[in-house]
């Protein structure tokens, strides 16, 4: 959860372009030589077609030269000519919106979740214009891939398909077990046992554990320079310390720090509530006791990783962090990094006792076809993604060419499920290689489902840079089933109107600003908690809180329908 302000300039700049793309956008003009909007084109065989893509290119990779584009160009008689950018978010949406502003768009849109995706309110609004074509009919007769995960996932299909029925982008479906669970705690267990301790189980434990890791000298150096408990601005400490007093529907992926749950059918928000108070005292208890970093609300992710990798000597008690390489270089020579263990959800002092759950799928569309492209490169592109859904374009596509970024796995290799059979086995590069480019990563991650990323061949032991992923895997069985189900608020599943989309950002910005600003005041103290409270409260409604909660309510019971 980020408790920085956000750039307020920046984000009226980007409502700005986003208003001018969705005006100019709809003048673009007509190509007879194009299929019409819903139209399926009738063509056998693979023919050759130019494709323009708009694209996020990753340090290192040349997407021209890519053996992953390379083996697609060759399958699908595809001749790519790329638009890039880089994985530096605000850019690369930027020069995203303006192509599609100058009406020069490319005929594909090939985007990351977390760079530079549609929105549902941009799908909706593009696709009614007619920039974005429907893929419904594509996709059940040339991809039955696509149409099977459509038919067998349903929060897939739900986050595909709009309210009008049609599919104006494919997002991509990563079910990643270990971030669907993201407010975890991990912390030294070599300290614990040096101090004679257990894992804390309850809010009390955790006081006074952290207590020892301030007082106790657990690095043994004589010098006072133990963070018992450290996070920074994206992994903060507030989830899964809030999650002993009220249910915090939070994590590290940004979809819900609005906090938005259901209380049966009615969409509410959980930072106004008393319990949301009591967790804000208790940090502000750890807070007051020094057992909190003070950088863990203001610091960036390399800051938390110095303090991790600290040179001197351990000193990182415990952080709060979806996996332990996010505060801690794996591979140390001292083994540090080998010594955090998952806390499982704490037991505040009302019983409370949650964590999480959030899709570990972004809302949005990655790949979506515009009205440049022609019946032909429409059937080839819907081809192409049909194969990157398929098992072998997904390992292709996510770990590139057979021999360099994986191999077929060996009778005695173990899946990460270990009821199920192997089917690759990822070849670890060493530490500061240069990239492959042989494979389209984060790219290519549409059909990552359960079975898929569990059928990977993963080592047993858990702390070997091999049998990272098996370490995470096994941690987040301690958190799965903690989630309040009943409270879970399906943004993904959930469509604002396109008419609203300018506004709902800006308040869904207001208050997220507001919530994240005002908790991270009460915790330092530069606000009581006791006297201002109820002006908190009162604030929420001058940021637009009721409005917000309206329109949401209003797309939930859309959704149901």
């Amino acid at each position: 959860m980020k408790l920085l302000r956000r750039n307020r300039r920046a984000v009226t700049s980007f409502v700005a372009i986003g208003a001018l793309v969705l005006g100019l956008a709809a003048c673009a003009p007509s190509d007879s030589t194009k299929t019409a909007d819903g139209a399926v084109p009738d063509i056998s065989g693979n023919p050759a077609v130019t494709l323009s893509v708009f694209a996020a290119q990753f340090p290192g990779t040349n997407l021209a030269t890519n053996a992953f584009s390379k083996e697609l160009s060759k399958k699908f008689n595809i001749t790519f000519t790329w638009q890039t950018t880089t994985l530096d978010g605000g850019p690369a949406k930027e020069k995203r919106q303006i192509s599609l502003a100058s009406g020069d768009y490319p005929d594909a849109y090939m985007l990351i979740p977390w760079v530079d995706q549609f929105t549902p309110p941009e799908l909706l609004k593009l696709g009614k214009q007619g920039v974005l074509r429907p893929l419904q009919g594509l996709i059940k007769k040339y991809a039955p891939n696509i149409q099977k995960a459509l038919d067998t996932i349903p929060e897939y299909r739900a986050m595909a398909t709009a309210p009008d029925g049609n599919i104006y982008g494919l997002p991509q479906w990563n079910d990643c077990y270990h971030c669907s669970y993201q407010d975890k705690l991990w912390m030294n267990s070599a300290w614990l046992k040096k101090l004679g301790l257990e894992q804390p189980k309850t809010t009390k434990d955790l006081v006074k554990v952290l207590k020892a890791f301030k007082t106790q000298d657990p690095n043994g150096n004589g010098k006072a320079d133990e963070i018992p408990l450290t996070g920074d601005t994206r992994d903060s400490v507030i989830p899964y310390l809030m999650n002993a007093f009220i249910y915090d529907p939070q994590g590290t992926s940004g979809n819900n720090n609005s906090t938005l749950v259901l209380k049966g059918q009615r969409v509410d928000m959980q930072a106004n509530k008393d319990g949301w108070r009591a967790g804000l005292k208790f940090i502000k208890s750890l807070y007051d006791q020094g057992l909190i970093d003070q950088g863990a609300f203001t610091q960036n992710g390399d800051a938390l990783r110095a303090q991790g990798d600290s040179a001197d000597a351990t000193i990182v008690g415990s952080g709060s962090v979806l996996h332990p390489a996010i505060f801690v270089t794996p591979g140390q020579a001292d083994g540090r990094d080998k010594n955090y263990d998952a806390v499982p959800p704490l037991t505040g002092p009302d019983g409370a006792n949650f964590t999480a759950y959030n899709i570990p799928s972004t809302p949005g569309a990655t790949f979506a076809l515009t009205s440049k492209a022609s019946s032909a490169q429409q059937v080839q592109s819907i081809k192409m993604m049909n194969y990157i859904y398929s098992t072998q374009g997904q390992i292709e596509g996510n770990f590139g060419s057979e021999g360099i970024g994986w191999e077929k796995p060996g009778a005695s290799d173990i899946s990460l499920d270990t009821t199920l059979k192997p089917i690759l086995k990822v070849i670890q590069a060493p530490v500061g290689s240069k990239p492959t480019n042989t494979s389209w990563s984060a790219m290519a991650q549409y059909n990552n489902t359960s079975a898929f990323r569990s059928s990977q061949a993963t080592p047993t032991d858990l702390y070997s840079s091999a049998g990272y992923e098996r370490r995470l895997y096994e941690a987040t069985k301690l958190y799965a089933g903690h989630e309040d189900k009943a409270q879970i608020y399906p943004y993904w599943a959930v469509w604002i109107d396109p008419s609203l989309g300018s506004e709902v950002a800006t308040l869904q910005t207001n208050i997220e600003n507001y919530v994240q600003q005002s908790s991270l005041q009460f915790i330092t103290g530069s606000k009581n908690i006791d006297t201002g409270w109820d002006d908190y409260k009162k604030g929420l409604d001058g940021v637009g809180l009721t409005r917000y909660l309206q329109i949401q309510q209003k797309a939930y019971d859309q959704s149901k329908k």
